[in-house]
């Protein structure tokens, strides 16, 4: 579809710098724009592209002032990222959702399936499972017996619903997610040997929530494994039995969440961030990439990195002497060597 200057200033609350009727049917980063692309200018890093690209549209925030002329027709928004994010959303929804059953699929006579969905090829249904209206179910999905998927919901190709757990409403879960499986739970025995523990719980995953690709959540010992209200999981993490994440908490690759331990609403967690069990988050944390989380952190707001974390501030001056530390036992040694002599 084609899409006008003036149209999508209205959508956003923008105004026009230049010809609202500049047309465009086509998106692109500010260093490759075309003609007939949009693109918009959120990092100040990128500022030189925008003298250079040949995008019809910019999105660049209200307080932007060229320095020298710019070819294309600026909108200006308070927040040209978030504008940008709106308008992605309107394309999307302009692309007709799929819809259908593929013949391939196996699907229990007992399932209830709603009105609109998608159905792929070679996709199982278990018995008394639940697929929600207008969700849609891509290729070689497993979802288990007495499983719920909520409304608008989207599985991609090979994701894998274990039996009882909940999906909620407009979630979407990427290729390769494992939702589910058993908790990591051995009992270790006298002969040195583990008994399994039985996970008998489930995992719940309430509405908005985004599950990266190949991420892995396991189903609780007992009770259930719960992923609150707008949560965003990035690809490649591993969370234990009987975790629970709160509403709006963002968490990037790699992140590994031993069992029962409770991480707050509002958080910000890194890439590769180990945090172990049994500990608390609380709300609006933030904990910086490669940290190892051996505590529970109980002040709202707070800031660590480190292995083990600590403030980020006096972690950062501790940091200074790290690198210098080399240098620092040197000098030491050299100290020590003018004393023996003295001596």
């Amino acid at each position: 579809m084609e899409f006008s200057a003036k149209q999508i200033a209205s959508l956003i609350n923008g105004t026009i710098d230049g010809n609202p009727e500049a047309r465009v049917n086509r998106i692109s980063k500010i260093e490759e724009g075309q003609p007939g692309s949009m693109t918009f200018l959120a990092n100040p890093l990128y500022t030189q592209y925008i003298y250079t690209t040949a995008a019809s549209i910019i999105l660049v925030n209200t307080s932007f002032k060229p320095e020298k002329p710019v070819s294309g027709t600026l909108i200006r928004v308070d927040d040209p990222y978030a504008a940008f994010a709106k308008l992605l959303e309107v394309y999307h929804a302009t692309i007709r959702q799929k819809e259908g059953i593929s013949e391939s699929a196996a699907i229990s006579p007992s399932a209830r399936i709603g009105r609109h969905v998608y159905i792929g090829p070679f996709v199982s249904i278990g018995e008394d499972a639940v697929v929600g209206d207008h969700a849609e179910i891509h290729s070689h999905v497993f979802i288990g017996d007495r499983a719920m998927i909520g409304e608008h919901s989207v599985l991609h190709a090979g994701v894998k619903v274990y039996r009882d757990c909940v999906i909620g409403r407009h979630c979407i879960i990427h290729a390769g997610v494992v939702i589910g499986a058993d908790g990591f739970g051995f009992a270790p025995q006298d002969t040195l040997e583990y008994k399994k523990v039985i996970q008998a719980g489930n995992v719940i995953l309430e509405d908005y929530v985004e599950v990266g690709a190949n991420t892995t959540i396991d189903r609780a010992t007992l009770g259930s494994t719960i992923i609150r209200k707008g949560v965003k999981l990035d690809n490649l993490i591993q969370i234990a039995h009987n975790v629970e994440i709160g509403e709006n908490t963002v968490i990037a690759a790699q992140t590994g969440i031993s069992g029962s331990t409770k991480i707050g609403r509002n958080c910000m967690i890194g890439g590769q961030v180990g945090i172990i069990g049994h500990l608390t988050i609380a709300d609006n944390v933030k904990i910086a990439a490669q940290s190892g989380i051996g505590n529970s952190i109980t002040e709202a707001g707070a800031i660590v990195q480190g292995s083990p974390a600590f403030e980020i501030a006096p972690y950062r001056k501790s940091y200074i002497h790290f690198r210098n530390l080399d240098r620092i036992v040197k000098k030491i040694r050299d100290i020590e060597k003018r004393i023996e002599k003295k001596e």
